[in-house]
């Protein structure tokens, strides 16, 4: 399916790192509306349930034929005991606790759960979320059978069902889409922080195997969990932790090179993955109205071909070989 070069990622606004107000969401998916966003992403994870809950009721009042959905299975939400005021990063989440499983009903019960949560008829994309997450530690292989022996053919009736438009992976790592392509189909996958101006060539043995089987790419995490937005610094981040030496120096030179082509930091970052003809979309996502405008001001910047020559020349990007 054909989807819009940029789209919104919905963790923000659910919580993630700070509480987020009703209102405040609210404000920020409107400005999302106002500059013409139409694709919006969301996950059960997300709040545990806050992130669906929003989005739905935004949606629910604009033309089904304006906009596009895609959320993700993978996890099943129960009713929780206690109010947690934080959990797994998300702050003031939803009452649920909330467990793996990639089962044929483990998905199937998953849609459901999340068209209740939404209040809508329609989901246009699925994604089989963080499926081979190396924090599953010994369960990472039960996980993998359960969607082998069962949860991708889930996946595949819901389709042809009509009941979603697209199917695919969102994950954080590229070997499990490596090894997943050409086993079951996969439409797109929805790639965080593997292919960004701070790395690429992870990636390239993921993009063969994404021509060989015709599936494109939605990109997120585009600033490496921040760094590529704020620059080198002793509170800067890179994959979810404080960014070590090396990857600090890499990005304060990258920054020099943006400074001579007097482009900032985050534009080149939010611009680079679109040059690439497997990426579909663009997710960004923040927590502020303000942010959200000026993200989508620096993703119409033009960036000069010689900015994205010199970081090559620099061996700060690499380029694969086609």
């Amino acid at each position: 399916m054909l989807l819009p070069q940029v789209s919104l990622g919905t963790a923000n606004i659910a919580g993630m790192y700070s509480t987020v107000s009703r209102e405040q969401a609210d404000e920020v998916l409107q400005a999302a509306w106002n500059a013409g966003i139409r694709y919006f992403d969301t996950a059960p994870h997300y709040g545990h349930g806050l992130s669906e809950r929003r989005i739905g009721d935004f949606l629910r009042e604009k033309n089904p034929d304006e906009w596009i959905l895609s959320t993700k299975v993978g996890r099943i939400l129960k009713p929780s005991v206690e109010i947690h005021s934080e959990i797994s990063g998300f702050k003031n989440p939803l009452s649920f606790d909330q467990h793996f499983d990639f089962s044929y009903d483990g998905i199937m019960r998953s849609v459901e759960d999340s068209f209740q949560r939404l209040g809508l008829n329609k989901i246009d994309v699925l994604f089989v979320h963080d499926l081979g997450d190396i924090g599953h530690g010994s369960n990472k292989q039960i996980y993998y059978d359960q969607f082998e022996d069962g949860g991708h053919k889930a996946l595949s009736e819901l389709k042809s069902q009509g009941v979603i438009k697209a199917m695919g992976l969102g994950v954080n790592q590229t070997d499990i889409c490596e090894h997943l392509l050409g086993k079951v189909e996969i439409d797109l996958i929805l790639l965080a922080g593997r292919y960004t101006l701070l790395e690429q060539e992870q990636a390239f043995p993921l993009f063969q195997k994404c021509r060989e089987y015709d599936a494109k790419l939605v990109i997120g995490g585009v600033f490496n969990s921040g760094i590529l937005a704020t620059g080198p610094g002793p509170n800067a981040h890179f994959d979810y932790e404080v960014a070590p030496k090396q990857v600090q120096q890499r990005v304060a030179a990258i920054m020099e090179i943006c400074k001579k082509h007097e482009i900032t930091l985050p534009a080149a970052a939010l611009n680079f993955p679109k040059k690439h003809e497997l990426v579909a979309s663009i997710l960004i996502g923040t927590a502020k109205a303000s942010s959200l405008t000026r993200n989508m001001d620096m993703l119409e910047q033009r960036i000069p071909d010689a900015l994205w020559d010199d970081l090559t020349k620099a061996g700060l990007i690499v380029n694969e070989d086609v």
